[in-house]
């Protein structure tokens, strides 16, 4: 029923227990997951983790936050793309925000994953923090809309949303829309078209309400879709039947498992 697009399962916080986490989505009726590469050296294990589970997806990506760690080249990334299960590329995308001084190695960074999604035919995940200018201006330079993709665990406004559905975007929405002091975030989730919308936990980050503070995990991403669906006055099925399908159509054309 519910689809979490974007999680890290093989972080060790959730990898120290990988049944249980299996067993929790199980009862919450969490029937898929996407597995996402934030680095090189670990990515075997997300590779492994969506060989080994029907189930689960993985993306191929350099996260931004990643500066002292090998740099990956489009050939390398269109490579390890061929994978069955691997259903994108990333996360990739720029962060202002813990990073400093000269940037240019995250922006050229992005555009080495953009050219080699557009390369293999592959959505793009894409991470934004305090560099939402830069973020969509790359997108249009290097013609991201060919492939789209999806804004993960969004935060930016409506008018950055706009820019990224403009695109062929979707807008994913992480455990961050049920806290309280997110007014913003959930005017978004109102507006977002539902044909455009994704949910997601980020897990083992940024668990939702009533699980804030503590080890989020993909059984939570039923309280997103329940927290959007109270802000749009709808069934939670409307949402979680929207969510799965535009996560399968996202991903159909990239993997031979949907």
């Amino acid at each position: 029923m519910f689809v979490d697009s974007h999680c890290h399962i093989n972080f060790p916080e959730l990898a120290a227990d990988l049944p249980a986490v299996f067993e929790a989505m199980a009862r919450n009726r969490v029937t898929h997951a996407m597995c996402i590469g934030v680095n090189l050296p670990d990515l075997p294990q997300v590779l492994a983790l969506a060989d080994q589970h029907a189930n689960v997806y993985a993306s191929v990506g350099v996260h931004p936050d990643y500066e002292d760690t090998p740099e990956p080249s489009v050939e390398q990334l269109i490579e390890l793309a061929a994978r069955p299960k691997v259903a994108a590329i990333g996360e990739t995308g720029l962060d202002y925000y813990r990073a400093t001084g000269d940037l240019e190695w995250q922006r050229q960074r992005f555009r080495t994953h953009i050219r080699a999604a557009r390369s293999c035919d592959k959505p793009l995940v894409v991470h934004t923090r305090s560099a939402a200018a830069d973020t969509l201006a790359i997108m249009r330079d290097e013609r991201a809309g060919d492939v789209g993709g999806v804004m993960h665990c969004f935060t930016e406004t409506w008018d950055v949303a706009q820019g990224a559905l403009e695109l062929g975007f979707h807008i994913s929405f992480s455990g961050i829309v049920t806290f309280k002091n997110a007014v913003a975030l959930k005017e978004v989730a109102r507006r977002v078209p539902l044909d455009r919308m994704l949910i997601e936990t980020d897990s083992p980050y940024l668990a939702p309400v009533p699980h804030r503070g503590k080890l989020n995990q993909p059984a939570y991403v039923r309280y997103v879709a329940e927290e959007i669906a109270r802000l749009r006055d709808v069934p939670v099925e409307v949402i979680a039947g929207a969510t799965s399908a535009n996560f399968f159509r996202l991903i159909r054309a990239s993997t031979d498992a949907a």
